[in-house]
Formats: structure tokens, sequence, C-alpha cells
């Protein structure tokens, strides 16, 4: 697998015009080797400075910043009991210019553009044939190409958060410290450019040690999402032509049809190192206390569905600050619950994100397996003393030999989430009667017909473990540092991404032809394990049938107000409901996954969804939170006309409303 350089010393220099020349009192710089510039002119530094080029493609998922500015302030997640970076989700006034977070989407991705520009410009006057790796126009071509992609895929990350920023695509000859943002427009027509010519100087697809490079599927998946993108706009001005949308469907299809690529049979494979190994025992009966397994993060990170990651290594000596998105989403599964404890299998619960109600809603639960792989609805007893733990007594033992028996065994449910229906409420007292372990119900009441309550709080809620990572760099009780590989794009996507396009041109048959590939793995297969809830709260059948034909979508459900959509009240078009239908469909595939917030930025929902389904937004929410502040230690490090920023230089600069 490919891991990324790391370039430190005199070679920091090269990295970053903009955030080391114009604002190079905020980063510290340390002579670590004897290099000079001079190395960076060989074709043994010049491989390393494009391995460096990767490196700021980590920051995404190495701290809080992943959810906050992804997943937080959307209509798919709300607020843990664990306050942090709520200014991200509540959208109060600590939300403004002194923001950490957009400072290092700045830095990170100007210093990778840097880092791409420094590389194009010397790969392309390199001249040795001798050399092994750059002698070649070809080897040199292929270098310019991923370095393009690169630019782009950073540019891209600028762009979607910021709107319109500095368009910087060669090294300055001397020190520049005058930086006026792009149009939007621009920015588009320069990511374009470069994933357009980065495209046929690539392979489709890496194996082996080169995984992790840029790929023509990865140039042409983004060049897909910047089409898409600029032309999902109605009422912005983000330079959209009549054309994007046949763009978007030339591109995602060659990337189906000839990267490669494919999804993988079950959904759950993308994921399946949250599950346990193992079997599950009895009530009453010891078993095993669920384990991780690096063998399955391994697989996960090499999913031929994945069309590109940020590269995590699980090597000590080459790892940094690695993923940390694991933290954020389980739930408090290690208090309140006897016979559970924080072990390394549940992760360490920093409870930043429960799911809002329309995120559990949204899901057809029956005939769609992605919420039961995508939601953890159990915990196993992991605690080894029995001390403490409630025991069977004569009135509830199921068999008389377990009287004075703990009620959960080593490895049994210590805790169900009962994830049914408003509509079907249970009885406090069929609860308090029917188990043997903690359950947490989504609805419940005390009295048929009677208030309806429920279980679940900002301490207990469901767990999304798509990020779960049982094993990490290593066995520390509180490491964070987890290695999973942090995925920018997969297949799946792809083909939203392709439906979304057909169906903004009116083509619903053939958008449908791509949702429902989808819904075809999503569906349960005969035979497969199933949670018992489906048929025990959710009113769903006890069989193991296939469900594939009702899982199928049809234009009924954006034709009309069909209520499994949850469709605002605003919304009464066809048109109009096809975007939030794929807007659902994007969560019941993609939820959590770091697409959330510019997905509804850029289909100019955010608002109106965020307003709706999200109960933690302040009423300080306002429409120019379409975008973020532009970081003030950027514009205090730079000058107009040769003379520092003034007040009304900055405003100018400034994005609305901030």
């Amino acid at each position: 697998m490919y891991k990324h350089f790391k370039i430190t010393g005199v070679a920091l220099a090269l990295t970053s015009m903009l955030a080391v020349s114009s604002c190079k009192k905020f980063i510290k710089e340390e002579l670590v080797t004897t290099l000079t510039e001079d190395y960076y002119k060989t074709d043994v530094g010049l491989e390393d400075l494009v391995k460096s080029a990767y490196t700021p493609l980590q920051w995404r998922f190495t701290g809080e910043q992943s959810y906050g500015m992804h997943n937080f302030g959307t209509d798919e997640f709300r607020e843990g009991d664990q306050f942090n970076n709520v200014r991200y989700n509540d959208y109060d006034a600590n939300l403004n210019s002194n923001d950490a977070f957009v400072n290092g989407l700045w830095t990170n991705n100007y210093s990778g553009i840097r880092r791409c520009n420094q590389g194009i410009e010397m790969i392309a006057a390199f001249n040795d044939a001798s050399s092994r790796v750059l002698g070649t126009q070809a080897q040199k071509d292929l270098r310019i190409a991923e370095l393009k992609a690169l630019r782009a895929l950073y540019y891209f990350q600028l762009l979607t958060q910021l709107g319109g920023v500095p368009l910087i695509t060669s090294v300055p000859k001397e020190p520049q410290y005058e930086f006026p943002r792009a149009s939007v427009a621009d920015v588009y027509s320069q990511i374009i450019a470069d994933f357009k010519a980065a495209g046929p100087g690539l392979p489709w697809r890496y194996t082996g040690a080169d995984r992790g490079r840029a790929t023509r599927a990865m140039a042409y998946h983004f060049l897909a999402k910047a089409y898409l993108t600029r032309g999902s706009a109605v009422t912005e001005a983000r330079g959209q032509k009549p054309t994007d949308m046949d763009s978007v469907i030339y591109y995602a299809n060659d990337v189906i049809t000839n990267s490669g690529h494919a999804l993988e049979a079950d959904y759950g494979n993308l994921f399946n190192s949250a599950y346990p190994d193992g079997a599950i025992p009895l009530p009453g009966q010891n078993g095993s206390v669920p384990t991780g397994s690096k063998a399955k993060i391994d697989a996960n990170n090499a999913s031929n569905e994945i069309i590109y990651a940020a590269q995590f290594s699980s090597n000590l000596n080459l790892a940094g600050l690695n993923n940390q998105t694991h933290l954020f989403y389980p739930s408090a599964y290690d208090a309140g619950i006897p016979g559970m404890a924080r072990d390394f299998f549940n992760g360490r619960p920093f409870r930043r994100l429960r799911p809002t109600d329309y995120t559990i809603d949204i899901y057809d639960k029956i005939n769609d397996s992605r919420f039961f792989k995508s939601f953890q609805t159990v915990f196993h007893r992991n605690v080894a003393s029995n001390a403490n733990l409630p025991v069977f007594t004569a009135a509830n033992a199921p068999d008389p030999s377990l009287v004075g028996k703990p009620r959960v065994g080593i490895g049994d449910t210590a805790a169900l989430y009962i994830v049914n229906p408003i509509n079907m409420p249970l009885l406090t007292s069929t609860i308090s009667g029917m188990r043997y372990y903690s359950v947490f119900a989504r609805y419940k009441q005390t009295t048929a017909g009677g208030a309806i309550s429920s279980d679940y709080t900002g301490n207990k809620y469901l767990t999304l473990l798509k990020f779960a990572d049982p094993i990490r760099l290593t066995t520390t009780n509180n490491e964070a540092r987890g290695i999973r590989n942090g995925t920018f794009a997969r297949l799946a996507d792809t083909y939203l991404m392709l439906a979304e396009a057909y169906g903004r041109k009116s083509d619903y048959a053939n958008a449908l032809v791509y949702v429902n590939i989808l819904r075809t793995r999503a569906a349960y297969k005969a035979n497969e394990t199933r949670s018992p809830q489906i048929w025990q709260y959710m009113g769903g059948p006890n069989t193991l049938a296939n469900t594939t034909a009702s899982n199928l979508a049809t234009t009924d459900l954006f034709t009309t107000n069909a209520a499994s959509e949850l469709y605002p009240a605003t919304v009464t078009s066809t048109a109009a409901r096809f975007i939030h239908f794929i807007l659902n469909e994007r969560t019941r595939e993609l939820c959590g996954e770091f697409y959330r917030w510019e997905d509804l930025v850029r289909t100019e929902t955010l608002f109106e969804r965020t307003k709706l389904y999200n109960a933690d937004v302040s009423p300080s929410f306002a429409q120019f939170h379409k975008l973020r502040p532009i970081p003030l230690l950027q514009m205090l490090a730079q000058t107009v006309n040769g003379k520092p920023m003034t007040a009304a230089d900055m405003a100018a600069y400034q994005n609305p409303g901030y």
C-alpha cells in the first residue's frame, strides 16, 4: 500500500507559499536534515516531493474538523452530550473568522497546492535520460498528471467550503503577499481543467504498493462531481453551463464502465471490521468478548469499491496523527449498562454526533440492509468479573439451573437499542419483563394510548459504526490513532451522481436504473442473517426471503408525496421532489461519510433541511452559512497594494455574514 512521504526542514519552504511566505509567523520550521533545494532537482528528490503532495489529504480525517465541517449542521446528525465544536452544528456566533478549522482547511490545502505547483514545474524542467523513474517523457507526464489531479482536489475542497479563493498555479519567483480571491466560476474552470488534463495520463487504478496514488478513476470521479456541483446551482452563480449534467453522465459512466472498480457484493463488507467475530452465546452462558480484526480492516481498506482514500499507516514508525474519525460517533456504552466497560472493540465514546430522527426514519429497515449494517444496536458483555451484575431469580430464570447466575454472560447481549417506529411504542411493563439485559427503546409508553417517551438521549443513542477501528495503532488504553484509510470516494457515490444527473435532465427511467443497482445490493438476500427487531418490533415478516423486489425504487417515490421520503412541505413538484429523493438515497447509502454538508450546500437545500430536521440548530442559523468564513489569520498576513489589509479590505475579502 502506498504511504505518504513527509518532508521537513529546508524542504518545508517548498510546501506552501501562502502558508509560509505570507503567513510564516504561524509555522514553526526546524532544520532536521542537511538537505538543500538541490535535492529536489534529482529524480529521487522529485519522487519524494510528489509523495509529500499527498500528506495534506490526511487532515480531513485527523481531528474533529472531520465531522465539524462535513457532518455537523446538517439534517443527518445532531449533538451528543459531550459538546465540542457545536458552533458548526448550531451556527452560533462562535463560528467566525478566528476559527481554527477554517484556518487549517486553508493552510493544509494550500500546502498541498504549493507542493503540486513545485512538482509540476520541476518535473517539467528535469532532464536526465539516465533516470529510471523520470528519464522518459511518459514517466514525467505520469507524475505531472498525478500532481494536477491532486491540485484540483485541493482546490475543490477549498471551493466547496469557502467559495472563490486565490488561484495559484505556479511557483512565485519572489515572496508574494497579495492573493486576491478568484471568482467561483474561475475556480471551477481551473478544477475542471486540471482533472481533465490529468485523467488521460493516469492509469485507471493501482493495486499493491502504489495504491493511494491519484488515478484516472479518481480524476474522473471528482471531475463528474465538479460538474455536478457547478451544475446543481439554480439560484447561485457558479459559472454553470447547460452541458454540465451531460458531462457528469459522461465521466461518471466512464468510471463505472471502464475503471475496473466494482461495488462490494455486500454493503456490510465495507465496514465489517466493526462486527463481532465469533458466535454469540445463549443467555446465561459464557462466551468470548467480541474482538477486532486487522485482517478485516486491511480488507476494508483494500476494497475495490473505494476509488480514492487518504492512506494511513499501521506502522508506528511511519504514522502521524492518523485517522481519528472512529472517536466521534459512539454513545456511552461504558456507563449505565451492567457488564460493559470501555474496550478497543467498541471504541472511545467521545459522543459528539447522534443521528437525527430524520436519519433513523429515512431507512426502510425491513427490506434494506443498510440501516443495520451502518448502526450498532447491540452491545455484548465485555466485563470479566461477575461482581455487582444482576442475577437470575426463581421468578425470571429461563431455567432453574440459572438461578443466582449473572443474567448476562460474557459475550452475551448486554444492551439492545430497539428501533421501533412511533406508531408501535412498547409498553414499559413489557420492556422490563421480557429481557435479561439493558433495553433502550426508541418509543415507549406506560399505558396503551398514553404519552410516548424515548430512552434515546444525547448519552444513549444509535452509534454509527462505519468508522469503528477496533485495532488502532497501539494497544494503549486511550490510543486515538486509527489505521483505517480515509475514504474520499467510493463507487456507490459515482452511481448516485450519475442517477442525479439523469434526474436533473428529467430522464427518471435512467436515474432509477442506477439507484436500483445500489438498492439491489442493499436488499436482504435469501437466508441472510437479519436483526430479529424486524419482526419483533417493526412489523416485518419472520422470514428469510430475498427482499430485492420490495426494495426497488419507482417513480412514485418522487412523482407523489410519498410518506417514506419525508419531503419538506415546501417541496411540491416532481423535479424538486427528485432532488430531495436523491438526498435521501445519499443518506441511506453514504450516511456520515463526510459528504453531507457539501451535498446540502450544492443542492441549495442546507437551510431548509437543517432547520427542519436538526433540533439543535440555533436561531442565528442563516442563509449565509452556506459558506465558511475566510480565516482572519490569512487576511492579517496579506497586503493590498503593498500595505496590510485594512478593516474595509478584510470586509470586502470576507464571505457575506461574517
